[in-house]
């Protein structure tokens, strides 16, 4: 007959003893080990395993909730760096700013000339300050709009979904730069925050929102679209902003079930496609 004295140790220090149970497992846990829990206690192994079963919360279009939109925040810090570096050595901009190709009589440079970086660099580039009053300008007013416009969309999407509809957005820009001004350089997070603009119009109709508002927003970023003819570049403007309205459109319309994120990668895939076939199309013709 087995002794009511028997000395039950913990499972994980078995010279330790103790009398308390995991509610969980029902193994034996001394005050080390012991976490609470919303009855009684559980082994640290119990409560990994009920952390990893628990579902992550998502937003309105498939993106994890996060508590701070951080992609904005590195976004602006690229900008800000970039600037900085551009400043201190001018040359930064010529060597990476947008350009398709160059006329003919010229030293070859350009995306034209095997230089593709710059579809994605341009993007991260501003007027020098040197450039009169707009050259400081042009890097405030993309990093306000970003501020402004970047954390509402990034904390609907979920951060990498708001990553790729900002390059995605930046590409689209220069791509259209490519296709009709190839000769022109241009730079600047413009086609990026455009492509948010778009984005926050279609996640605004998709949510039901308050669409006098969201209009009069809209209403402003095209006018700026027509003005910006007149001073900056409209292709990179234009570009930026069917290329967001398109990725944006797939992740609010995607099915909401299993094949959702499935349908919302197909689509920013197929659009990067799209724009790399473009792009090699129209290189191939600039260097005939």
């Amino acid at each position: 007959m087995e002794s009511e004295s028997t000395v039950t140790t913990c499972y994980r220090h078995p010279r330790v003893e103790c009398h308390v149970r995991c509610t969980r497992c029902d193994r034996y846990i001394c005050p080390d080990c012991m976490r609470e829990a919303a009855v009684g206690h559980q082994c640290p192994e119990c409560v990994r395993e009920g952390a990893r079963s628990v579902r992550q919360a998502r937003t309105a279009f498939g993106g994890r909730v996060a508590s701070a939109p951080t992609v904005t925040y590195v976004l602006i810090a690229l900008n800000v760096l970039a600037y900085l570096g551009e400043t201190v050595r001018p040359s930064i901009v010529d060597r990476f700013d947008m350009l398709g190709t160059v006329p003919a009589g010229y030293l070859p440079e350009g995306v034209a000339h095997g230089e593709w970086y710059r579809l994605l660099t341009g993007a991260f580039l501003h007027l020098p300050p040197t450039d009169g009053t707009f050259g400081i300008l042009h890097i405030v007013m993309n990093m306000v709009s970003l501020w402004n416009i970047g954390r509402v969309v990034e904390m609907q999407l979920g951060r990498v979904r708001y990553l790729a509809l900002y390059l995605l957005s930046a590409l689209g820009g220069s791509v259209l730069v490519l296709l009709i001004a190839p000769t022109t350089p241009t730079l600047g997070a413009s086609g990026a925050i455009f492509g948010l603009g778009a984005a926050y119009y279609v996640m605004a109709r998709r949510l039901g929102a308050d669409m006098d508002a969201v209009n009069r927003f809209m209403a402003g970023l095209l006018l700026w679209l027509v003005i910006s003819a007149w001073i900056t570049s409209w292709q990179g403007h234009l570009g930026g902003l069917l290329a967001g309205g398109v990725v944006t459109l797939a992740y609010a319309y995607a099915p909401r079930d299993s094949r959702r994120t499935l349908v919302q990668v197909g689509a920013c895939l197929a659009l990067l496609a799209l724009l790399v076939i473009l792009a090699m199309a129209k290189v191939a013709e600039l260097t005939i």
